[in-house]
């Protein structure tokens, strides 16, 4: 049997229960910081790189514009606030049988920037607005 790469055009995501339909989803990634250093005594003539603590990319979700469907805002709201509602999110990348393939889980996930749809007169696209979302961690599952 061959092997193909895995199509990206399948997924899910879902949070407080609830699946919810994206057309993009962008941003899923970690990085680990690098801390230079060098002792005054060390015969090599540059730094060491260490490993630091790790940084989690902004994740940007897009969707399609709804006729009263404020979801995006209502939680934007709660940081607002000053309550800050914190979800944890799971994105799927589904197979041909819809089980998930990959799975990136983000924990305590927060809205920092909602951008609602343009706007165009001569226009024939669908109306599509992106929520950014924050998160204390990202994990990823690959079964």
């Amino acid at each position: 049997m061959e092997e193909y790469p895995l199509p990206k055009f399948h997924f899910q995501a879902e949070w407080a229960g609830a699946r919810i339909g994206f057309t993009e989803v962008s941003g899923l990634g970690v990085e680990t910081e690098v801390i230079e250093y060098r002792e005054g005594v060390s015969p090599e003539y540059s730094k060491l790189k260490i490993p630091g603590m790790q940084k989690y990319a902004n994740v940007t979700m897009k969707r399609g514009v709804f006729a009263s469907d404020n979801e995006f805002f209502e939680w934007w709201n709660t940081v607002a606030l000053n309550k800050i509602e914190r979800r944890d999110i799971t994105i799927s990348l589904l197979d041909e049988e819809h089980a998930p393939v990959m799975v990136w889980k983000l924990k305590n996930a927060w809205p920092t920037k909602i951008i609602s749809t343009d706007l165009k007169a001569d226009g024939n696209e669908t109306a599509i607005e992106s929520v950014e979302v924050v998160c204390d961690s990202q994990s990823i599952q690959n079964d």
